[in-house]
């Protein structure tokens, strides 16, 4: 009697969930599900950090205003904080997962830094994408890429469960897009396509890694992968959010920041653009 594979996505052995609440209408966090759904696909070991950003100890005159009212909001969000982290818990068990949690209170910048050093201790990093802390949640996302070293998976509220079957890889031949897509093999393997979709003129292109030479090394690891040469329309976050739409696609994998954040807040980039307007869940690398 022959034993069965395991899935690709067993190599993830231990996935970070993050999430912030900044405001006491928070009732939903999709990376928390994404994150769980994943981790059950994968079998993996599950850290959630269910954070509250609170107001006390933020600023000087804050703490000098003696306003009763910021205690009680600051102990409102820590108490929706919690009560994100046990439902999450819940659910883990009733999936059989193993998981841990804390829920920290702390005031800015350090809730994010405390986000960041964690993901440097897992393979994967789930978080949220929500438009309507748009600041926040981009830094957070950053400050996760750039500080721990390890891919983060940015998850918009329109899709609050994992899903993998088609993915595409979005392909300029850089560093970035090549770690994105090697951090990603677990996803792709398991897809049913993949995808590598470059944008624009070839000559505008970088030619070090083409795409359909990169397409036979993820062909050699059972990737079942195509290449496409997409002509730009509008800009290329554009062109590649509609060809996300177009195909059904479940997740992009790309590389993140080519050119430096400082640039990018400038004169606009890609990762900026599609941090702000994601058609579906990004997996980026730095």
């Amino acid at each position: 009697m022959s034993m069965q594979a395991p899935s690709p996505l067993a190599t993830f052995r231990d996935l970070f969930i993050g999430t912030i609440v900044e405001d006491e209408r928070d009732r939903l966090s999709p990376a928390v599900g994404y994150g769980l759904s994943l981790a059950e696909a994968a079998g993996a070991h599950v850290t959630i950090l269910s954070s509250s950003w609170c107001l006390v100890g933020t600023d000087a005159w804050l703490q000098g205003t003696g306003d009763p009212g910021i205690g009680i909001v600051d102990r409102r969000l820590d108490a929706l904080a919690r009560a994100f982290a046990e439902n999450a818990a819940g659910a883990a068990a009733q999936a059989g997962l193993v998981c841990t949690w804390e829920t920290p209170c702390l005031p800015y910048p350090e809730v994010v830094h405390r986000l960041a050093a964690e993901a440097r201790l897992h393979d994967l990093t789930v978080l949220d994408l929500d438009p309507r802390s748009e600041v926040l949640s981009r830094e957070t996302v950053e400050a996760a890429l750039m500080a721990s070293g390890r891919p983060v998976l940015a998850v918009p509220r329109t899709h609050p469960a994992f899903a993998g079957r088609r993915i595409l890889v979005a392909w300029d031949g850089g560093l970035q897009a090549v770690r994105a897509a090697n951090e990603a093999m677990p996803l792709l393997r398991a897809a049913e396509t993949v995808e590598i979709v470059s944008v624009g003129d070839a000559d505008d292109l970088l030619t070090t890694v083409p795409g359909a030479e990169f397409a036979r090394h993820l062909a050699r690891h059972g990737v079942a992968v195509t290449v496409s040469d997409l002509p730009q329309a509008g800009s290329i976050a554009d062109t590649l959010r509609k060809h996300a739409v177009r195909v059904r696609a479940d997740l992009i994998a790309m590389g993140a920041y080519r050119h430096s954040r400082t640039r990018e807040l400038v004169f606009g980039g890609v990762t900026r653009s599609l941090l702000m307007d994601a058609p579906v869940p990004l997996f980026l690398a730095h």
